[in-house]
């Protein structure tokens, strides 16, 4: 017998038709011969309504008592879900988050799940009941009761189904929401996307992260560490929805499956800093220690003894970024400056691990628009650039480029070139076209792109198993390996003119000579001027200078072209890279401790890559594995 867990939104649950509703699935996925487990969120704006009330009493109000305060909205949901079952003739049990046994850490409106005591589920279970459990909360270790945050009723179905597959059940989850399921991009942004039948977990988390908000990372940082099979499916039809699963081999013949926008990030820029081992660890050990998530890091390439970071935080936690930082730049004699409101746009798919072209396409779809792009990172699969926005004034009916401004909606209004820039990307890579995955059976269909000989980076598979026996917590991070790549080379552009178009330029030239462009990184070092690196295979070095040396005298000849062959590339792979804060702080502390220096960062949802001196780069290798107790 099968075990499925549903979960149902707020929306989803917002009156007693609705609940109603849920209930019917529940008890259809009984009849098929399943035993079922319901995770509910609080109804409708419950959650809203009770932060109100406590806003009425006081303007600070204490975490703990927040938490006993919202942790009631699920409660409501439960009770009401599981009448509904019994009303239509089903055996159900409404339980709490404590009442199970979700046990979490002490940090309340934000705990992390450590374990969960499946014996209560089985047991009700065994009994014939579908099981009603409040998503959203648990319990610490001093016996209070604690709230996961954002995303916490989907990191609690998933997190239960977890638990369930480790007991030994044969487990389904289905998140139920307000969507038919993943789509290539946000729909209302662009009316033709499309809706994806099957997408993996790395895929899901760089979209999850990217600003695609079907679900949140933290729920499908749980299914990929247990290998929990999801669906994302609409609450209000029993249409199949999407399928969010481990990587098969298909999904690799196409670079591209989706692309997302963020529109509620801050850029800023240190400059100015020691170039030296150690730096880049103290200013991430100072953010992790704050709980300040960093979304792109872009290191640029050190000249004169003097380096530039770029990085990115969420516009809520800018300020805080900045007051942390401040001794630290004081310290270091450098400068600590943000560069104005940025949308990230970004592009993502498991293909890129082993075709090459996405890099250009990208770049040349946003030239032919006007599209700048102020910062560029590249992941394992993905490729993120920063676009500054135009602030229109509160009186404005129109932006720059004539699109109409509406008063009312103020994330429109700050994302209007973000908005620009997806959609010619999500037309250039023709995502709103059938495809594997995505209207077509998986055994149908090929690429044009071509097949790299050397992938950069393969990802660790098969010790999973060993790695999550060693958490101490459900939600621990997990990293899953560190790879080397000995075999690469680094050519570096000084003084770039920051202007639309170029970079679509260099990679041209570069990829008209058969060169395959590996990670990519992008900062502007002064006034109107970006430094712009990227790595290619040692052996085509040579070539690469030549031809970006060509096509950057015909930009400015005042540019600068530098080639490295001695450089060595290093990933640390895994599975909660951004939402735990200390993947960085550990992999560059190493790093400093051992007085090995850091000459690019490109960061992603699923690894972190750095360059390297190449005659350092078996050390580097062997310090990371001990840092993360890889054996």
């Amino acid at each position: 017998m099968g075990l499925v867990v549903q979960k149902f939104g707020g929306s989803s649950l917002k009156d007693a038709e609705r609940v109603m509703e849920a209930a019917r699935k529940a008890i259809r996925a009984k009849h098929t011969g399943n035993q079922v487990i319901v995770v509910v969120s609080a109804q409708g704006s419950t959650t809203d309504d009770l932060i109100a009330k406590a806003a009425q009493i006081t303007s600070s109000p204490s975490a703990r008592e927040m938490d006993m305060l919202l942790a009631t909205g699920e409660q409501i949901s439960i009770a009401l879900t599981a009448l509904a079952i019994q009303e239509l003739g089903e055996k159900a049990v409404s339980l709490t988050g404590p009442q199970i046994g979700i046990v979490t850490d002490s940090t309340h409106r934000k705990a992390r799940i450590k374990s969960i005591d499946t014996r209560r589920l089985v047991e009700a279970l065994d009994g014939g009941s579908i099981v009603v459990l409040a998503g959203f909360q648990g319990v610490d270790e001093l016996g209070d009761i604690s709230t996961l945050g954002r995303g916490g009723s989907d990191t609690t179905a998933v997190a239960v189904a977890a638990a369930m597959k480790l007991a030994g059940y044969e487990v389904t989850c289905e998140i139920y929401t307000d969507v038919d399921g993943v789509y290539t991009t946000d729909p209302r942004i662009v009316p033709d996307s499309r809706k994806m039948d099957a997408i993996s977990y790395d895929e899901m988390l760089e979209m999850a992260s990217m600003g695609a908000g079907v679900m949140h990372s933290r729920s499908i940082e749980f299914a990929k560490k247990y290998e929990v099979s999801l669906m994302v499916r609409n609450a209000l039809s029993d249409a199949i929805g999407t399928w969010i699963v481990p990587e098969a081999d298909w999904m690799s013949e196409f670079p591209v499956c989706g692309c997302a926008l963020a529109a509620d990030e801050a850029r800023l820029v240190l400059e100015g800093v020691p170039d030296r081992p150690g730096v880049s660890h103290r200013v991430f050990a100072a953010l992790a220690g704050a709980n300040i998530s960093v979304d792109m890091i872009a290191q640029s390439v050190g000249t004169g003894g003097k380096a530039a970071i770029g990085f990115t935080v969420l516009n809520s936690e800018l300020e805080k970024t900045k007051k942390t930082l401040g001794p630290i730049v004081a310290e270091l004699g450098a400068t600590l400056s943000e560069t104005g409101k940025v949308s990230k746009v970004s592009v993502v798919g498991a293909g890129m691990r082993a075709l090459s072209g996405v890099a250009e396409k990208m770049f040349k779809a946003l030239s032919v628009e006007g599209v700048n792009m102020k910062m560029i990172t590249t992941g394992d699969i993905k490729i993120s650039v920063l676009v500054e926005e135009d602030l229109p004034t509160e009186d404005a009916s129109t932006d720059s480029d004539g699109e109409p401004i509406k008063k009312s909606h103020l994330e429109s209004r700050k994302a209007l070139r973000g908005r620009k820039a997806l959609r010619a990307v999500h037309a250039a890579f023709g995502l709103a076209n059938a495809r594997k995955g995505a209207g077509v059976p998986a055994e149908a269909g090929t690429t044009e792109y071509k097949v790299r000989r050397n992938p950069l980076m393969v990802p660790a598979s098969k010790d999973r198993e060993a790695a999550i026996a060693r958490l101490e917590g459900m939600e621990d991070v997990l990293v899953s390996g560190v790879h080397l790549n000995a075999e690469q080379s680094r050519v570096t552009i000084h003084d770039l003119p920051d202007k639309p178009g170029n970079c679509s330029k260099v990679f041209t030239a570069v990829a008209t000579g058969g060169i395959l462009v590996d990670m990519i990184v992008q900062n502007l070092t002064g006034p109107g001027k970006a430094e712009l690196s990227f790595t290619v295979p040692r052996a085509d070095l040579t070539r690469a200078l030549k031809r970006t040396q060509d096509v950057v005298q015909e930009i400015d000849t005042n540019c600068r072209v530098v080639g490295d062959g001695d450089v060595a590339v290093l990933f640390v792979m895994g599975v909660g890279m951004r939402t735990h804060t200390g993947v960085a702080r550990t992999m560059f502390g190493a790093l400093a401790a051992r007085g090995i220096n850091i000459g690019m960062i490109n960061t992603s949802e699923v690894c972190v890559g750095v360059v390297v001196e190449k005659t350092r780069g078996e050390e580097a290798l062997a310090c990371l594995k001990e840092a993360f107790k890889l054996g």
